[in-house]
């Protein structure tokens, strides 16, 4: 009886009240935890992992991935100019999703400092070429240096040092629905960032499944708050994206059709609006590939990923024009990178250059390795 008013309720297309009693979601997500347990093998170091996936492609009879890349005479990964900045600000996380490639959870104690949030924001002035700053984690904003970092670079912006610089949020939005975070919907808007939201279905079950217990619920209310704010209602400004990641060991359908659908879905059923929905593959790291590797799936995903390889993916990869920055200031070619230990240039972090366009880095090759097969299958998820 509570389970079927809940539901006719979030069907209600009313106002969410920012004002309401809240509860975290945190006690549920450690239950999550708890049954994920069963359902993985047990993690390994960054190291064996690498090893064990390049033996899942031997298996598979592809070749590492740059030498599939020679081989199909595409041109090898070069580094350009940077012009996104990439923000990993800490692990720890309110959720516990069974995808999640950084391995976040109510957990994970890791957070990005006072010192390194600081120098970010001066490599941010110094790099006049990088148009994005893309904050994620866990979930950004309940790390200690969000709101700084945000403040921070909306300041270079308003002053006219980067004045089309795009602040964006990559957000979960059961997030807006903890306690402690009644503001943050105002901030958001006040600093103009646009947001990026993970919402991997349509339906309930399968958001729940995949992403925790009263997630979905929970989603829909937090995308009610931030209609409410005028995010997703597609006039410009305050953009409001959904992301979409498949439920189980295979590619995501075209973005196109399935952005109609979501639209449909959500408008019809719950009465929330987004600008757009992105599709990307689950990469084969960290939690998934403990996922893959207990079900017995990991050769027959790493097959799924390399005989989808699309060659037009390539130039725009994230690793050519993206720096990424870890929790502790390391440098990284990508948030994958990041989770696997592939430091960029040797172990760079934030104190070792002056600018993202430091010759250091333009010096430094790009890593790669199995996993990137998940960046170029199909429509590509970088």
């Amino acid at each position: 009886m509570h389970k079927d008013f809940r539901w006719k309720e979030l069907h209600q297309k009313g106002d969410v009240s920012l004002q309401q009693k809240r509860t975290s979601l945190v006690p549920d997500a450690l239950l999550d935890l708890e049954e994920q347990a069963e359902e993985m093998a047990s993690s390994l170091a960054p190291g064996a992992e690498v090893d064990v996936r390049a033996k899942a492609l031997q298996a598979v009879g592809a070749p590492p991935f740059k030498r599939f890349l020679r081989e199909r005479r595409v041109p090898d990964l070069v580094r350009s100019k940077c012009h996104t900045l990439q923000l990993n600000i800490g692990l720890y996380c309110n959720q516990a999703c069974n995808h999640c490639h950084v391995e976040s959870s109510p957990l994970r104690k890791e957070m990005m400092s006072k010192e390194v949030v600081e120098r970010c924001l001066l490599l941010l002035k110094n790099s006049p070429t990088v148009k994005v700053l893309d904050i994620t984690g866990g979930a950004p904003e309940l790390n200690r240096g969000f709101r700084r970092l945000v403040e921070g670079a909306a300041q270079l912006r308003e002053t006219g040092e980067r004045p089309d610089l795009r602040i964006i949020d990559r957000c979960n939005l059961t997030v807006l629905l903890e306690p402690g975070q009644e503001s943050l919907p105002a901030f958001l808007v006040d600093t103009g960032v646009d947001i990026i939201a993970s919402l991997p279905s349509y339906e309930p079950d399968q958001t729940d499944r995949q992403r925790g217990r009263k997630v979905f619920e929970r989603s829909i209310q937090g995308l009610r708050i931030l209609n409410q704010h005028g995010y997703g209602s597609g006039k410009g400004g305050r953009r409001l994206d959904l992301v979409f990641n498949p439920p189980g060991p295979f590619l995501p359908p075209r973005q196109q059709q399935l952005e109609m659908k979501y639209k449909t879905e959500l408008e019809t059923s719950y009465g929330v609006k987004f600008d757009g929905l992105l599709t990307i593959a689950n990469m084969p790291i960290k939690r998934y590939f403990d996922y893959l590797r207990k079900k017995g799936a990991l050769e027959g995903y790493m097959d799924l990923l390399v005989r989808n390889f699309n060659e037009d993916t390539v130039p725009d990869l994230m690793c050519t024009n993206t720096v990424n920055v870890g929790w502790d200031g390391k440098l990284y070619d990508c948030d994958f990178n990041q989770q696997l230990e592939l430091g960029l240039g040797g172990g760079l972090s934030v104190f070792d250059v002056e600018s993202l366009d430091d010759p250091k880095l333009q010096r430094a090759g790009i890593l790669t390795a199995a996993h990137c097969y998940g960046c170029t299958a199909a429509q590509g998820s970088s």
